[in-house]
């Protein structure tokens, strides 16, 4: 069984960066499409950032050229790197996965999930 573990979460000022990272466990990561929603209290969990196996990605609009989604399949881990943090960035961060290579952001899509870590960006 797949497992998903998220971590890196916190609270950071409007303007800073943090960083998340998904930990796998139970399959073989290199084979699996990764990505990172996000739900932030009172509305839809929204797709984040997508990336296959080989390092193909994916972007909503709002974080393109702020957040970066990366990966290290020798490590089973992926990540998500997030600059000029905006305090509408705040909400549970949530990792996925899938074995079809599908990076879009159709959530029904994936697989696996982590159990989300918390962002709060601070105004």
């Amino acid at each position: 069984q797949v497992q998903l573990v998220e971590s890196g979460g916190g609270l950071v000022q409007a303007g800073g960066s943090q960083r998340l990272s998904c930990a796998a466990s139970g399959g073989t990561f290199s084979g699996f499409a990764m990505g990172w929603f996000r739900q932030a209290p009172g509305k839809e969990q929204e797709f984040v950032a997508a990336i296959t196996w080989r390092g193909y990605t994916y972007y909503k609009d709002s974080v393109k050229g702020r957040f970066t989604i990366s990966r290290d399949n020798a490590k089973n881990t992926g990540y998500l790197q997030m600059n000029s943090l905006k305090p509408e960035d705040t909400a549970v961060y949530y990792c996925a996965a899938n074995t079809a290579g599908y990076i879009g952001d159709y959530a029904n899509r994936y697989n696996y999930w982590g159990q989300g870590t918390q962002v709060t960006v601070s105004s």
